[in-house]
């Protein structure tokens, strides 16, 4: 079992001085990821149910700081060494595919190998509006974004013709650090898991609300994987609860749960910051 902390890249966690702390002491501890997660747009009123709270909504402000989760984790690469780094998740329906492999392996290869690609649908029917893109469809456009991305960081030329997105003879470079850069999917619905099951190296559940709902979810994911011919152990299993216990983590490593990600918002001042990764360290880092 493994560590991750997410909590860059909003509010507090989107100041460069906050950046660097974080990352650095998170590392020192002994902390295996720093997650950061993506949204574009955000509104004062949505029209959309966010998926992960009871009252489907979500609790960060539409006024708050959102950074780019790639320029947030290459800051937080170019300060650490050894941990790693996530988006959980960058919603890929709204980017094109092409320069989002571009931007992956960037990040790998200046990491030096240290990046994970989290993806998700999307939620927010109001985002997609206002970045023009449709929001029927986003499953289907998202499994094929992920195999013209492979394509790219596969081949070279790469050539890749699909109902979505089309590319012929094409040169993509860098190709990423990593043989096998990893692609997990986020969602904690049936359709989600059966997604990662499809295409996915791992997946990210998030903010789930209880130990019983993780079994369900892994029960369901392991038969998707089962009828995929798949072997769950074979996938990077990274979950958030809403309320951890210290008491969950040996039920989560025989669940075959890779890392529980602390989801937290950091302090305000750089000093707080040290005590407040020193504070989740000493619970949570045997």
């Amino acid at each position: 079992m493994r560590f991750g902390l997410h909590g860059l890249g909003i509010g507090s966690g989107s100041r460069p001085e906050i950046i660097d702390v974080t990352a650095r002491q998170a590392e020192r501890r002994g902390f295996g990821t720093l997650w950061c997660g993506e949204h574009v747009v955000m509104v004062d009123d949505s029209s959309s149910t966010y998926p992960y709270s009871d009252d489907g909504r979500i609790a960060v402000p539409a006024t708050a700081d959102w950074l780019d989760p790639f320029t947030c984790l290459t800051y937080a690469a170019a300060v650490t060494s050894t941990i790693h780094l996530a988006t959980g998740v960058v919603l890929l329906p709204e980017h094109n595919p092409v320069i989002m492999a571009k931007q992956a392996a960037s990040l790998d290869r200046l990491s030096e190998g240290r990046f994970r690609l989290g993806i998700g649908i999307g939620w927010s029917e109001d985002e997609f509006d206002a970045l023009g893109i449709p929001f029927a469809g986003r499953a289907a456009r998202t499994a094929d974004y992920v195999h013209a991305i492979r394509t790219l960081w596969r081949d070279d030329p790469a050539t890749y013709d699909s109902r979505y997105i089309s590319f012929h003879n094409i040169r993509v470079h860098p190709k990423p650090t990593q043989s096998h850069l990893p692609i997990l999917g986020g969602g904690n619905s049936d359709r989600a898991l059966r997604r990662v099951a499809d295409w996915g190296d791992g997946w990210y559940g998030f903010n789930l609300d209880s130990m019983s709902a993780v079994r369900d979810r892994l029960h369901r994911l392991t038969g998707f994987c089962t009828d995929d011919g798949r072997d769950i152990a074979d996938l990077h299993v990274a979950v958030a609860l809403r309320t951890p216990a210290r008491a969950d983590v040996a039920e989560l490593t025989d669940l075959g749960v890779t890392e529980l990600v602390l989801v937290d918002a950091p302090p305000d001042s750089p000093d707080e910051c040290i005590n407040w990764v020193d504070g989740l360290a000493d619970r949570w880092i045997p």
